[in-house]
């Protein structure tokens, strides 16, 4: 079965090398591309690529609806990136406006879609996208997903390279949030099992939770982690296709509405389905170094869950 997969913020410098992963895909029957400018070339340049998917690209506020009538599959990358200096959380004014715009055109026109946000800051999107959704009750919190995937990538890529194994065949479930220390890297549940020293392990977890701001810098101002992310970007939606058209045992990680802990939402591996979350698999058993990373993101995963519920509260 061929999907319908649509990229909101397909011009940017996420969703041109996503659209092409996708664009690449025998999964993707469909591919529709929205953006504020650049869609027409965007989508003229990856309609010339010898793969079944069918491109149409669409501009502007005025076509937006067109874009997502019939979408199985909504993949959200729009939003501005992080320069030197600045959080994810200092996204947050400009990020929010669009994402609230976009989860309000989706809920108009694609309400079934798997929603999968990756506009940072997620810790707060995800939030905004719900309580949006909930606005026009069509809100199903099995369907929408803060990809937090690049999080697992660079952790498999860091642990393969300190032990000399393959990538390709390293698992890390990363859990919590998508910033800074709600990111928990759970190495004691690495496949392979992996071992490293205290003070190994304390500057690996530090590593994978400041390797988007070791792009921002190396990018000295020209962006943030747009390769690396779009690649994960499209794993995570190749999964949900896969579930999707049937397969079995697909697992990823992403922030998602949750029971697993205090905060309403949390990021645990996830078994897919058709209809999206077909099983919360939970934390696991975490050792105790981990069980303080969880209890130290807590209250900052809190107050960014908040800040979105608030966002929406307010709009006008």
């Amino acid at each position: 079965s061929y999907l319908f997969s649509f990229v909101l913020g397909a011009s940017g410098g996420i969703g041109q090398p996503l659209s092409l992963l996708l664009k690449n895909s025998p999964l993707v029957g469909e591919l529709s591309l929205f953006d504020i400018a650049h869609t027409p070339g965007v989508a003229a340049d990856l309609s010339h690529i010898e793969t079944r998917a069918h491109v149409t690209g669409y501009m502007g506020p005025d076509q937006l609806d067109a874009a997502l009538k019939g979408c199985d599959v909504v993949v959200i990358p729009a939003g501005v990136p992080r320069k030197p200096g600045m959080t994810r959380d200092d996204l947050f004014n400009t990020n929010a406006t669009i994402v609230a715009t976009l989860a309000d055109a989706v809920a108009r026109n694609c309400p079934e879609a798997m929603v999968c946000i990756i506009a940072n800051p997620v810790n707060s999107t995800i939030p905004i996208t719900s309580e949006v959704m909930k606005k026009y009750g069509v809100y199903n919190p099995n369907r929408v997903f803060g990809v937090t995937t690049l999080d697992i990538v660079r952790a498999n890529a860091f642990v393969a390279e300190l032990k000399g194994l393959d990538p390709a065949r390293v698992n890390v479930p990363v859990i919590g949030g998508h910033a800074g220390k709600t990111i928990i890297p759970l190495i004691s549940q690495a496949t392979p099992k992996v071992e490293f020293p205290a003070d190994q392990l304390s500057a690996l977890t530090a590593r994978i939770q400041d390797a988007g701001t070791e792009v921002v810098k190396a990018k000295a101002g020209a962006g943030s982690a747009t390769l690396s992310m779009a690649y994960a970007g499209a794993r995570f939606t190749f999964s949900v296709l896969d579930a999707m058209n049937g397969k079995d045992g697909v697992v990823e990680c992403a922030y998602v509405r949750s029971e697993e802990t205090e905060c309403k939402y949390f990021s645990t591996p996830l078994l897919l389905g058709k209809h999206g979350i077909e099983k919360n698999l939970g934390l696991g058993k975490l050792s105790a170094f981990e069980e303080n990373l969880v209890a130290d993101a807590i209250g900052e995963l809190k107050g960014s869950i908040k800040k979105g519920e608030d966002f929406v509260a307010n709009i006008k």
